[in-house]
């Protein structure tokens, strides 16, 4: 089966109901074999593309991953980054704001870690979580020193919503091309996968007693994400939602959302000029002479 990053894909103003979003999709692969041949198919042409994003230097590439815990997040930048060139690619992940970050505005410790042109940025969560985490837990919200007027809860999502879409707007007209992954992973999924960091040795330390307290609030977060997906979806910074319980599959969907983002660009390396030819011809003579 032919991946379609369109199948994925939130459409501009529609409303998610992530219950109509499957966690589990028919595999693009048959076997563990072809499964490898297909990623390492796609993170060749991955390294290509990237090649031509760091020679054209026109370009920069955020990437954007959010999802419940467990969802596989970091072994999907992993496996589809791992053809990259880490000179050309920086990965950032954001957790609880500093003391510092606090004093400044919600988008500001994120903005800070943008992509130059002709780097790949990956966010691993980011600002959303500001309409994630803050909404499902308004306390954190009361504890950023907001002005109380500004504190509707009537208001401040649709606000901070709207600032997020005009920041994504302003970058996508200079030059930054933005993709946004949620990986959908269902509660069984989580609750096979938590068991298995207890009961792994070596997989106890990606388990936290912070991780299961927040389980208890999955419906709230699921309802936190619908309106986040659907209210900032858009045609130049897209969400995808992707079935993250088969981690394999997951994996080579994300890589072919990425790659097809970037070639949409139509890259190329920089064109050499009349004056640049002769350059290169006299550099060329030198070398030569030196023989």
């Amino acid at each position: 089966m032919r991946i379609k990053s369109a199948d994925f894909r939130v459409n501009e103003g529609s409303k998610v109901d992530l219950r109509k979003w499957p966690t589990r999709v028919r595999p693009s692969y048959k076997t563990g074999r072809q499964y490898k041949d297909l990623l390492a198919a796609h993170v060749k042409d991955l390294s290509a593309q990237q090649e031509l994003l760091y020679a054209s230097n026109s370009y920069a590439l955020l990437l954007i991953f959010q999802a419940m815990a467990a969802a596989g997040k970091d072994g999907a930048i992993e496996h589809v980054m791992s053809g990259v060139n880490p000179q050309g690619c920086q990965v950032f992940s954001f957790k609880h704001p500093s003391a510092e970050e606090l004093k400044h505005d919600f988008l500001w410790r994120t903005t800070r870690a943008l992509p130059a042109r002709g780097q790949i940025g990956i966010f691993n969560r980011s600002y959303f979580e500001e309409v994630l985490i803050t909404r499902v837990h308004p306390e954190i919200l009361r504890a950023e020193g907001l002005p109380s007027e500004l504190l509707d809860e009537k208001t401040i999502w649709h606000d901070r919503y709207r600032s997020i879409v005009d920041l994504e707007r302003h970058l996508n007209r200079n030059g930054t091309k933005i993709v946004k992954v949620f990986l959908h992973l269902s509660k069984q999924e989580q609750r096979k996968r938590f068991l298995d960091r207890i009961e792994t040795p070596g997989k106890n330390w990606k388990f936290s007693a912070a991780d299961l307290h927040e389980r208890q609030y999955w419906k709230q977060y699921m309802k936190a994400y619908e309106k986040c997906l659907g209210a900032t979806s858009t045609r130049h910074a897209p969400w995808y939602i992707v079935p993250a319980d088969d981690k394999p599959n997951a994996r080579l969907i994300v890589s072919r959302i990425v790659l097809d983002a970037v070639e949409a660009l139509k890259l190329s390396y920089p064109k050499t000029s009349a004056a640049r030819r002769r350059e290169l011809r006299s550099l060329r003579k030198q070398l030569l002479e030196e023989g």
